[in-house]
Parts: structure tokens; C-alpha cells; sequence
């Protein structure tokens, strides 16, 4: 059978790092094995604020890459700071009592005038750039992922001009996302924000999302076809190692400021003082950007001498880590608009057979997944003594070396079979 060519348009992509660029590098790696031709739209000179060369090797030999040259107004205000700008960029919101005149100069630009994002400048040159490959090489099905959602807005563009089916992916919501909020936006932009959210769930032949809570919400603002495909964990190559000799509780990406459990660390503190070895046994390990917040809290708990802050390493020593630590730590804001993320490292945490210690808004999606696939236990932030009792029972069956979980299910999840969801959803709209 000849393979049916794909149009994936995505601003993520190696040597990206982060958890970003995992999801379509994933898909384009196992689409071939559908009989579908995976062709890659990506910037040429893109700003990435987190770098992982090793994700280059993942790429598939199978793949057509474009690249057509961006242009990106962070690297004008990286002139003003570069590493403010930086960690805008990549999600990290200081805390409000705490910014700058400069850094809310910079939310002010990115929320009013970066619409809908800083990657808005691609659009045009994109459209016209791939109208001419799409017409040359008999493209008739795209993709487009977001965030940024300004890739949605070129297919967008190819839909009206083109009318070629356009499958709209969205890992993250668009003006419900945790950091919107948070973006000094005028009553103009907001209306802007949401209109243009409108237009393409509204224009779009099929909305993917990665959860139930973000298909509900999608649901209520369009009556186009939404179809849930969630992230997943893929077979990784990493040679296997022992575990950590110390109780290490590990937490695995960005630490933003909002998302800072305040009921752990109390908790942590507490068992140094009531149990006599735990001191002892104790490690913190946080691995990726962390905000100055949640350092600040940890001090404040007196947890500074079992911090082990190892800041961005690469994905493959990052689920290295994922499969040596005690336990898994995953944090969401406890907030309303984030109980639909479904954190990427959620399923490379489930298959790394370590018990996930979950804290996050009532209701969370992923709380569902996590007693589902019986991989932890999840808490709202105020189950404080809840939340010591499984830590105690934890640190008793690690001094036993019985720390252990047993899950089931996880294969719905696998990467290939996502994959295969998604082949499916894609060859139906050729039938």
C-alpha cells in the first residue's frame, strides 16, 4: 500500500528539549509503521529555552523535514535580559508580590502584544512557504500542534485558502491554561485571545486534546468532532541501575512558582523531627527549572541539607533518574483550569515501576490514570496528615527494600499504540 503523506506542523522539535517536543517526536516516529509519510514543518532558527542534542538521535530516518526561517521578538528582549526572558519563555511566572518593573514590562508584551504568542511572526512567511509545498507535492491532510497556538493559526490559513483537512492538536488548552491569567492581558487582548481560540476550534475538521476535562471544555465552544489521544511513554534504552541507597523523593521538570506544596514540605519536616532516621535516609532531588519560590519555601522548612537541586539534564538521564529514585513526586497548581493537564512525565512515571506520590487540584484528571493503573497515590493540598501517612508507610517498606509498586494497564498508553489511535482517526478522514 502507498503511503499517505501527513503535513505535521509543530514549533517543538529536537534539539528542543523539554516535554514539549515528546508527543509529535513520538508519533512521527511510529506513523510509518501506519502507512503514513510523516512530513515535519519546523523553524529553522528557532529559540528553544531548554536544548537536549541527545533527542537528535530519535528522530525517525523515516521523516521529511522542513525548515523555513523564524523570526522571534525574545531575541530582541533577551537583550534586555536574557535570562528573565528565558524563563518567560519557557513558563516560569515569578510570583506576583515578587516581580520586577522589567519583568512585568515583559508579561505585559507577551500577553498584549505577542497574540497569541511569541511565534506570531511565523505565520505569514509559514503559510506562504507551505501553500506552495502543499500544491507541488499533493498534500491534503495537516496537522497543526500547539502550544504556541500561532501554529494553529497557519493551519487556519491553509484551511481557508486550501481547504485541506486539518487535524488541530492541542496539548495544553489555549485561554484556560494555568499561566494565561497571568499575562496582564487588557479587556482587548482577552477578547482577541478568545476569539481567535473560537475560529479554529470552529474552523478545524477535528480537535485532538490530551484530556477528558479539555474535551468538555472544547465541547461547550464548538460542535466539531474532539477526540482524546493522551500522551504516553515510549520503550526507552536506558541501561538499568540500582536504586537510590537514600529515601529520594524526585520531582522531574519544571517547578513553577504556583505549583509549590507547601503541605509536603511541612510534612518532610515533621518526619526529621518524629522519626529519628529519617534525617538520615532523606533526599530531595529536583531535576529541571525550578523557581526561586519553591527554593525559598524549601529553605523556609528547613530542607536545604537533603536538597539535591540537579537543574536541567537530558531526557534519557532524566527517566534514568525516573527508575533509580524511591519515589516520584508529581505537582500540579491547585487551581480550577488545571485539573485537565496531563503532564507528559505522568507516563514515563507510570512505566518506571516507582510509586508516584501525586498532588494536585480535586477532581484532576490525572488522578484518575494514576489509581487506575494503581502506579500512586494522589492528594488535594490540604490532605496534609493523608499525605504523612502514605510518606511514613513509604519510608517503613523502603527500610524494609520492599518499596515497590505492582501496575496494570499500562499499555493503552504505550507510544505505538497512541500512535495507532491516532493512524486510525487520520485514514478514516480519507475513506
Amino acid at each position: 500500500m502507498k503511503q499517505k503523506k501527513l503535513l505535521i506542523i509543530t514549533y517543538y522539535w529536537p534539539p528542543a528539549g523539554g516535554p514539549g517536543v515528546q508527543r509529535w517526536l513520538k508519533f512521527v516516529k511510529y506513523l510509518p509503521d501506519f502507512d503514513i509519510q510523516p512530513i515535519v514543518y519546523i523553524p529553522e532558527n528557532p529559540t528553544y529555552p531548554i536544548i537536549d542534542k541527545q533527542l537528535i538521535e530519535e528522530v525517525s530516518d523515516k521523516a521529511i523535514i522542513l525548515k523555513n526561517k523564524i523570526f522571534e521578538p525574545y531575541q530582541l528582549a533577551g537583550f534586555f535580559s536574557k535570562n528573565k526572558t528565558k524563563k518567560i519563555s519557557s513558563g516560569i511566572i515569578p510570583n506576583k508580590k515578587k516581580q520586577s518593573i522589567l519583568e512585568r514590562f515583559l508579561l505585559w508584551i507577551r500577553g498584549n502584544i505577542f497574540i497569541p504568542d511569541a511565534r506570531f511572526l511565523w505565520i505569514k512567511p509559514s503559510v506562504k512557504y507551505l501553500k506552495k509545498y502543499i500544491q507541488e507535492n499533493d498534500i491534503d491532510t495537516i496537522v497543526t500542534s500547539g502550544p504556541p497556538h500561532s501554529l494553529h493559526l497557519i493551519g487556519l490559513k491553509l484551511k481557508e485558502d486550501l481547504n485541506v483537512k486539518w487535524f488541530a492538536d492541542f496539548r495544553d488548552p489555549w485561554t484556560t491554561i494555568g499561566y494565561h491569567k497571568e499575562l496582564k492581558l487588557s479587556l482587548y487582548a482577552s477578547k482577541i485571545h478568545k476569539e481567535l481560540e473560537s475560529k479554529v476550534l470552529n474552523s478545524a475538521d477535528t480537535i485532538i486534546v490530551t484530556s477528558k476535562t479539555t474535551k468538555i471544555e472544547f465541547e461547550a465552544l464548538t460542535s466539531k468532532p474532539i477526540e482524546v489521544i493522551t500522551n504516553g511513554y515510549d520503550v526507552e534504552k536506558v541501561d538499568k541501575k540500582p536504586l537510590d541507597s537514600k529515601f529520594s523523593l524526585a520531582h522531574i521538570g519544571s517547578f513553577l512558582s504556583e505549583r509549590n506544596p507547601e503541605i509536603l514540605w511541612q510534612c518532610l519536616s515533621e518526619l526529621i523531627a518524629e522519626i529519628p532516621s529519617f534525617k538520615n535516609d532523606l533526599e530531595l532531588k529536583l531535576i529541571g527549572a525550578v523557581s526561586q519560590e519553591v527554593l525559598k519555601t524549601i529553605s523556609k522548612y528547613e530542607l536545604d541539607l537533603y536538597l539535591n537541586n540537579l537543574g536541567y539534564v537530558s531526557h534519557k538521564e532524566a527517566v534514568s533518574h525516573q527508575r533509580t529514585s524511591q519515589i516520584l513526586l508529581l505537582i500540579e497548581i491547585d487551581s480550577e483550569n488545571t485539573k485537565s493537564i496531563l503532564p507528559g512525565k505522568l507516563f514515563e512515571y507510570m512505566v518506571s515501576e516507582r510509586p508516584i506520590i501525586a498532588i494536585g487540584p480535586k477532581d484532576s484528571d490525572f488522578a484518575e490514570i494514576i489509581k487506575s493503573t494503581n502506579t500512586g497515590v494522589f492528594f488535594t493540598y490540604d490532605e496534609k496528615e493523608a499525605l504523612k501517612s502514605v510518606i511514613t508507610a513509604h519510608y517503613n517498606l523502603f527500610l524494609k527494600q520492599k518499596l515497590k509498586v505492582f501496575p496494570v494497564g499500562l499499555q493503552q498508553y504505550s507510544r505505538k499504540y497512541l500512535t495507532e489511535n491516532l493512524a486510525k482517526l487520520i485514514t478514516s478522514s480519507w475513506e
